[in-house]
């Protein structure tokens, strides 16, 4: 997968978990989505689930830092990141 098409994937997750009325397109890559469209600690987690069901992926603890789920962008480095120590 591209990263371009991994970004929106990940904008299409984002909407649909939080139900957002927005298009996922909207959603620019370098967005705060906490400061945006007021993401809290339990939607981290729904899109961290839906993360590891779409990719087929697992994040350890060590992972799970505000800073990398904050962006499209930062969150579509830990995919490709997971991905590649999966050899995938």
């Amino acid at each position: 997968m591209s990263e371009a098409a991994l970004r929106e994937r990940i904008k299409e997750l984002v909407v649909q978990c939080l139900f957002l009325d927005v298009e996922p397109s909207s959603i620019n890559d370098g967005d705060n989505l906490m400061e945006v469209h007021g993401v809290d600690s339990v939607n981290l987690f729904e899109i961290v689930v839906a993360l590891e069901e779409d990719y087929g992926i697992s994040f350890a603890d060590e992972d799970f830092d505000v800073e990398t789920f904050s962006t499209v962008g930062s969150i579509a480095e830990l995919v490709e990141r997971k991905q590649a120590e999966d050899g995938r």
